[in-house]
């Protein structure tokens, strides 16, 4: 089975916001990736658009039997109840139940923040990308 640790950040509600992904392989290999998320309304909606972003990049990638970590305690409750109170994570956790449904196996598991090191490193990376080019497109101008 394959570990995939996620993680979403914002540096504002709104703000930029980003995702990282921590992947251990069967053999010991490791995948890091780091992608932008673009302006969310909140930290939790960046945990959302993370997981979905995750549960794609694996399914691209073929690993069908994953176990999924999150530090999102919001993230792992909407996934084992199926139902989130807020409307605004509904098309997150919808798309994410769909995407489930394509593996063939999948476990997702709360970790303690400093247990997710990795992917929220990654996913700060992402922000820092960002902002790095928004300052540089305003130089320009």
């Amino acid at each position: 089975m394959i570990e995939v640790s996620f993680d979403g950040a914002a540096s504002g509600n709104p703000g930029l916001a980003g995702g990282g992904l921590y992947i251990k392989l069967n053999g010991g290999d490791e995948v890091r990736h780091s992608f932008p998320l673009g302006i969310l309304s909140s930290n939790h909606e960046a945990e959302f658009a993370a997981l979905v972003a995750a549960l794609r990049f694996c399914l691209d990638k073929g690993y069908l039997s994953v176990s999924f970590r999150t530090d999102s305690q919001l993230v792992d409750q909407a996934l084992e109840k199926r139902y989130v109170k807020k409307s605004i994570y509904d098309r997150y956790l919808h798309e994410a139940l769909g995407l489930i449904e394509q593996f063939d196996l999948f476990f997702c598991k709360w970790i303690p923040d400093q247990q997710n090191y990795n992917a929220d490193s990654l996913a700060r990376q992402a922000i820092h990308k960002q902002q790095t080019l928004s300052d540089k497109e305003c130089d320009h101008q």
